[in-house]
């Protein structure tokens, strides 16, 4: 396991702090948290694929952005728990177009189901409902901002110069 440089530690950190500003300002028109999310900050977890640095600042800053959750103490926990494990999946994709897959599954399978308990406190046929509901909304915007925003990142930031020492040689070969 390779250790983290000083480099690594202050991508880490750009990323952390734009994700959780990205995160509060999308909650300014209600885009963050909600029936229908399409949290922009999210385009931000396919980094990892080429910039594996960057996934300790998505959990950061996931974290930092679900201190104001609607959702309370488990969407605060297990929301940045299903970053970190999106985060550590994405790095491990194989090709670009695959890059995007991990949060939006990752999400897709711990998210409603939290959402769905805080908005029912039980589980019954309210909670299932609520569960689809909530997959149903927030599985399009997740999509937006992964695959579509995403993509745009992961083939734009290797391009810049500054940003060019971060990336995994291997995988800028897939790109």
């Amino acid at each position: 396991m390779r250790r983290f440089t000083v480099r690594d530690i202050t991508l880490a950190a750009m990323v952390a702090a734009l994700y959780a500003v990205m995160g509060y300002f999308g909650n300014i028109f209600g885009l963050t948290f909600g029936p229908v999310q399409c949290r922009f900050a999210e385009a931000l977890t396919v980094l990892p694929f080429v910039f594996p640095a960057a996934a300790p600042g998505l959990v950061v800053g996931c974290f930092l952005t679900n201190l104001i959750s609607l959702y309370g103490p488990l969407d605060l926990v297990l929301g940045t728990l299903a970053t970190a494990i999106a985060a550590w999946l994405t790095m491990r994709m194989p090709r670009w177009y695959l890059a995007a897959l991990p949060p939006i599954l990752v999400n897709a399978i711990i998210l409603p189901p939290i959402w769905a308990w805080a908005e029912t406190g039980a589980v019954n046929s309210a909670f299932w409902a609520a569960c689809g509901f909530n997959a149903v909304t927030f599985i399009p915007g997740e999509a937006l901002a992964c695959y579509v925003l995403g993509t745009l990142l992961l083939f734009a930031l290797p391009k810049v110069p500054v940003l060019r020492p971060f990336a995994s040689e291997q995988k800028l070969a897939h790109l």
